[in-house]
């Protein structure tokens, strides 16, 4: 996933001569990851050997990855269209264009990097952009699953739209420290992409009304599972997996990189600030008992707002890494997401009347916009600046005058 390596030879600077510039770390970064997962090994990576050579040589890595992702927003854009209650049921078809769509996203994220080597077009630009749109869907495609799920607007559809933020974070905390995306032998954009598609695919064949079945229903044994249906099993067993194998695991990395290079430790877990602070204010707002988002089912714009909170600040940690910055504690988009924990809670906590459904969707909207904004005059401003200095193109592959006369793409 993402870009492999970097070429040096990005413009015609002496070898003796130090770069001073603020970028110039890009010229000497070099991806790398490792994929434990046995899946990935024995067979998907034959399948995203055969999807790479689909492509044609012309198309920009960048642009792979972007595919994938309009693949989701398409699914996003039917979900608000054929579902906007998140519980359905909708046409079988629906879940199985979220399955797909999850599918394709997955299998164009996995090839982007493979296409970048193929055509000789691999640069740092592409880690940034690839973990940059993951970023974003995080909340998206989540969404789709909690529709998928027929989940709705209860606790159990928030928390599965808003959970996988943390482990992509924590991920993208450890990748800052040991310089290495890891991938354990049971992975969330392998295993965890392949059950999330087969929930999808289950809801398009029975209906999303199967994961509310009593589970004595289906296996017997009463005394054991009560009136416990399959969905009241899906947060636990998600949590779980979080807290007790995937954030143990970024520690116990962390830990171990920064002892290797004699660093002190305690530290950097003063560099989980801006992701406790999102989280417990997300979690503040989205649950709050004053709230009237649940209730009034906003669901979707309140995903859509935090992907791109959660974006700017997750590219902030990578880019911070590919320049060999200081960590990034802050965000202005955590700002908003603070006032809107305030705005639900404090009058009720100060004995006034809870503020009204009306204003707070307006708050909302208007949190929208401003992250929307943002984001992108971060984002547009950023790639363009890295494009500059490496002389690369974000969309499209650049050729050299003289290899264009001979047909052949730019290789260095």
């Amino acid at each position: 996933m993402g870009v492999q390596t970097v070429s040096v030879a990005n413009g015609n600077h002496d070898k003796d001569h130090k770069d001073d510039h603020p970028l110039a770390a890009l010229k000497q970064y070099k991806y790398q990851s490792v994929d434990k997962s046995l899946i990935s090994y024995y067979i998907l990576r034959h399948y995203w050997n055969w999807a790479v050579e689909l492509l044609p040589r012309w198309m920009a890595p960048n642009l792979v990855t972007l595919v994938g992702f309009g693949a989701i927003l398409f699914n996003v854009l039917c979900l608000v269209i054929f579902v906007p209650d998140l519980i359905g049921p909708a046409h079988p078809l629906l879940y199985f264009s979220f399955s797909f769509g999850l599918w394709m996203y997955s299998t164009m994220d996995n090839i982007d990097g493979k296409q970048a080597r193929r055509t000789g077009s691999s640069s740092p630009l592409g880690e940034l952009f690839d973990h940059g749109i993951d970023s974003l869907n995080c909340t998206l495609a989540s969404l789709c699953e909690t529709a998928a799920m027929g989940l709705g607007n209860t606790k159990t559809g928030w928390f599965t739209a808003l959970i996988p933020v943390l482990p992509m974070w924590f991920s993208t905390w450890e990748t800052y420290h040991t310089h290495t995306l890891y991938l354990g032998y049971f992975n969330g954009p392998t295993e965890g992409l392949i059950i999330a598609c087969l929930c999808m695919s289950l809801s398009g064949v029975y209906g999303p009304q199967m994961w509310h079945e009593r589970i004595a229903d289906i296996v017997g044994h009463e005394d054991i599972f009560h009136d416990y249906t399959l969905k009241d099993l899906w947060f636990p067993v998600i949590f779980s997996t979080f807290l007790f194998i995937h954030l143990p695991f970024c520690v116990k990395n962390v830990v171990s990189a920064r002892r290797s290079r004699g660093e002190p430790v305690l530290p950097v877990f003063l560099e989980w600030t801006p992701i406790v602070v999102f989280t417990l204010a997300g979690c503040g707002w989205a649950f709050s008992p004053y709230t009237t988002l649940r209730r009034d089912n906003h669901l979707v714009l309140f995903c859509l707002t935090l992907s791109f909170a959660f974006g700017r600040m997750t590219t902030k940690v990578i880019l911070a890494h590919l320049l060999h910055q200081p960590f990034p504690y802050w965000t202005v988009m955590i700002v908003p997401l603070i006032g809107g924990a305030v705005l639900v809670n404090a009058p009720p906590l100060l004995g006034y009347e809870p503020v009204d459904a009306l204003i707070e969707l307006w708050y909302l909207r208007g949190y929208f916009v401003f992250a929307l904004i943002v984001y992108f005059n971060w984002a547009i401003k950023t790639i363009n600046m890295i494009c500059g200095y490496l002389g690369i193109k974000c969309l499209t592959i650049p050729y050299k005058k003289e290899e264009l006369k001979n047909g052949h793409a730019k290789t260095a």
